[in-house]
């Protein structure tokens, strides 16, 4: 079973506070993308080559409670910052069974868009953000065919943490994308190099 780099994404507490993290770091401005009514969030999404992107997500204010933990950890989210990395899967149950840390398969919408994606009951981030959210699209283009392209490209991703081999372990098996680096590193934490119309820039 093969998976795949699906995208990125930032969190944070407030969406316009995202835009800024990224505009400073990529010096460009994300575009808007849609509303998330399972989980009372909100994104912006840029593509970041065939098949990937970037998001940047956080709580809608403007949206119901959703009477459950949020994903992404966006109950607490902390400081803004690049907090983890999605896994485009073909068979989500499949995923999950074999890796429980990732969560449980929910559905999402967004506008027509639909998918199945893992979440922890608790809404936190599999292993602090390190090990990949798993995510399923139904059959047909990939949705960052139709996102706006700014001209950037991910490089590398480089995935740290204090017990990483499993992780490194994980995708040696099953994604295989010369992208990603991996490191033990004293706490979690992702650096995208991202190539940009102003040359390579840093995302933290």
């Amino acid at each position: 079973m093969t998976y795949r780099l699906d995208h990125i994404t930032i969190v944070a507490a407030d969406l316009d506070e995202g835009v800024r993290h990224v505009a400073a770091a990529l010096d460009l401005e994300v575009p808007a993308g849609g509303k998330h009514v399972q989980m009372g969030t909100h994104n912006r999404l840029m593509r970041l080559g065939e098949g990937i992107f970037l998001e940047i997500v956080a709580p809608d204010p403007a949206a119901d409670p959703p009477g459950r933990a949020r994903w992404f950890g966006l109950d607490a989210p902390g400081s803004t910052r690049l907090a983890t990395w999605v896994a485009g899967v073909p068979d989500l149950d499949t995923a999950v069974a074999r890796y429980p840390v990732a969560g449980k398969a929910e559905p999402i919408t967004r506008g027509a868009l639909n998918w199945r994606i893992s979440v922890p009951q608790d809404g936190s981030l599999p292993m602090d953000g390190a090990f990949p959210t798993f995510i399923e699209w139904p059959p047909g283009p990939h949705p960052s065919d139709s996102m706006p392209d700014l001209g950037c490209r991910l490089s590398v991703l480089r995935i740290g943490h204090p017990d990483v081999a499993p992780i490194a372990s994980f995708a040696a098996d099953y994604l295989k994308d010369d992208r990603l680096v991996f490191a033990e590193s004293p706490g979690a934490g992702l650096v995208a190099e991202i190539d940009t119309p102003s040359g390579r820039r840093l995302l933290v």
